[in-house]
């Protein structure tokens, strides 16, 4: 399936004029908007579309209710802001679903707008979850492409020692240390010390 330039937006509901009249809305805007009338159908989709996702979910379905779906989803790991639609909310299931990380939950007949807004929410949340995954990514490779030796040096490095104390800890020349830091330095595309403490904070070296 091919994802809009905008986002693409996965609605799971039973009722097929909910399913028309929000396919309607969000085609008018934009988005990709993808339908399922089941979990079962949703799930045979085959996983999320690799690009900035939200799913809109109905609360009540046939078989596994939506707040039982997210609660699955949170287990395996799978990250995609939810929006939960209902005709048939009340305060606790609304409080459990945004406790569990929802976006929004919205009473039908609810507000295009509110709904547009809540989805416009989810879609940039993805976008940052994404680029932060994204550069994550880009550094780890970045840090198993250190030596061993190198990445040791960085761990001490960030951790605030001097060249000398690092190489009384490693047990190699201090020469050979500020060898390795200038390696670690570049080969991670740090301008500053502090810059490589960021990174290694985000990787979790020490």
């Amino acid at each position: 399936m091919t994802e809009g330039l905008n986002g693409t937006v996965m609605v799971i509901d039973d009722d097929a004029a909910v399913r028309e009249a929000v396919h309607s809305l969000l085609r008018s805007v934009g988005f990709d908007a993808e339908m399922y009338g089941s979990l079962a159908e949703f799930t045979a989709r085959g996983g999320l579309p690799d690009a900035p996702c939200c799913l809109v979910l109905d609360v009540r379905l046939p078989g596994v209710s939506g707040l039982d779906f997210q609660a699955d989803l949170k287990r395996r790991g799978v990250s995609v802001p939810i929006i939960f639609i209902t005709g048939h909310g009340d305060i606790p299931m609304s409080v459990q679903a945004m406790k569990s990380g929802a976006i929004e939950f919205l009473a039908k007949p609810f507000r295009d707008q509110d709904l547009l807004d809540a989805i416009n929410c989810g879609l940039e949340l993805d976008r940052k979850r994404r680029e932060e995954e994204r550069a994550k990514g880009e550094l780890q490779n970045r840090f198993s492409a250190l030596s061993g030796r190198e990445q040791q040096v960085m761990g001490q490095v960030v951790s605030g020692l001097m060249n000398r104390q690092i190489a009384a800890n490693l047990g190699i020349a201090e020469i050979t240390v500020k060898v390795h830091r200038g390696q670690v330095m570049r080969k991670m595309g740090a301008g500053s010390v502090v810059e490589l403490a960021r990174m290694a904070d985000r990787l979790d070296v020490h």
